[in-house]
């Protein structure tokens, strides 16, 4: 593994894993004062989108493929990881070996190699509720005493004894056949790591969004301060041993960092502040004027044009107002130079984190451990 130390009064080194448009890396430096060392990103559009205005930051690529050996350590890994398997507008075939969102245990190994301080998790409402599997036993090539060689050393009264006594129930879900809770896995995964973690449900709406767009935010910090030897039972394999292409996905250059521009207007505690919808905004948005107006105050722009016209005259959303109502910059995903179609637009933001929503997460997870 590199050997890379910063320097005592240097800022918290990022690695970003699912890194879509950066709404979450967004939070992440700004909550921890930090800045992003590198990111994994495998679809084009996103990845474009995040290179952009991160500039010079190596992309791992495949999270499959990446060889955590020859990656830079750095202090908080932070990543969200695929939903589709447990969200609730899904086929819900839950976190499981082969699914996408089954990816976790890529960002599990990720962390395990790494040791990072912290880790930030973020997922969708479905985490609490959608199923999780773990690996068949012939696959976990754990060395934990089993039953079996305990029996070859047992006296006879102590093996009759050992057979009599009734399972638990209640176990931690090692067995793979046993229904566990996504978020149970997540957070076991995280314990088996020797990190610290507590998480909270938000709505976008609580900080003064106008959708409701909840998430499951996670907080992890590490309990061992130098684990070496120490780490979760091995369940998941030797990490990947085929280096992965870097790319940078940045066809311009860009001579700006985000943080300094995004912070200042989006990490304010302004949401709930009373804001009067005028007639002219009655006129415009109707019912929904309250809450257009209340997020046009934090945003510090005003709504554009909810939807646009097809090519057959039909309305659908337009990518600058769906990019307003996550709390980005204007021209964030939208840029015309980033060359992506309204489609590729569309997905990026769908996947994505809203800002001000995490640090609200995060600085609640942070003030109060018991969260």
């Amino acid at each position: 593994m590199p050997d890379s130390a910063p320097a005592p009064d240097a800022p918290l080194r990022i690695g970003s894993l699912f890194s879509g448009y950066g709404g979450l890396d967004l939070a992440v430096e700004h909550v921890f004062a930090g800045r992003t060392a590198w990111f994994s990103g495998l679809n084009p559009a996103p990845a474009r989108v995040f290179a952009r205005h991160w500039p010079g930051i190596p992309n791992l690529g495949d999270i499959t493929q990446v060889d955590w050996r020859q990656v830079e350590p750095v202090d908080v890994i932070c990543g969200g990881f695929p939903c589709q398997d447990v969200s609730t507008v899904g086929k819900r075939a839950g976190l499981a070996p082969g699914t996408r969102s089954g990816l976790w245990a890529q960002m599990a190994t990720a962390i395990d190699m790494l040791q990072p301080e912290w880790v930030v998790a973020e997922n969708v409402r479905g985490l609490l509720s959608a199923t999780a599997r773990r690996p068949d036993p012939e696959d976990d090539h754990d060395e934990r005493n089993p039953l079996s060689a305990v029996l070859e050393c047992a006296t006879l009264a102590t093996r009759a004894a050992l057979r009599a006594m009734e399972p638990d129930p209640w176990d931690l879900g090692d067995a793979p056949a046993r229904p566990l809770r996504a978020l149970g896995a997540v957070l076991g995964d995280l314990a088996d790591l020797r990190y610290d973690a507590r998480w909270l449900g938000l709505s976008a709406s609580h900080v003064g969004a106008p959708h409701t767009r909840f998430r499951v935010f996670i907080l992890a910090g590490r309990t061992v301060p130098h684990p070496a030897g120490l780490g979760r039972r091995s369940r998941r394999g030797d990490p990947g041993t085929r280096a992965s292409p870097t790319r940078h996905d940045c066809p311009l250059a860009s001579d700006h960092r985000p943080g300094a521009e995004w912070a200042p207007a989006q990490a304010g505690q302004g949401a709930g502040r009373a804001v009067a919808a005028d007639r002219a905004a009655v006129r415009r948005w109707g019912r929904y004027a309250g809450a257009i107006r209340r997020w046009e105050h934090p945003t510090g722009r005003a709504a554009p044009a909810p939807t646009l016209l097809n090519h057959d005259g039909q309305p659908r959303p337009a990518p600058r107002f769906v990019e307003w109502l996550m709390g980005l910059p204007d021209g964030w995903v939208t840029d015309p130079d980033l060359e992506l179609s309204s489609s590729e637009q569309l997905t990026a933001l769908g996947n994505g984190v809203l800002p001000r929503q995490a640090v609200r997460a995060l600085d609640a997870l942070q003030r109060n451990p018991a969260a």
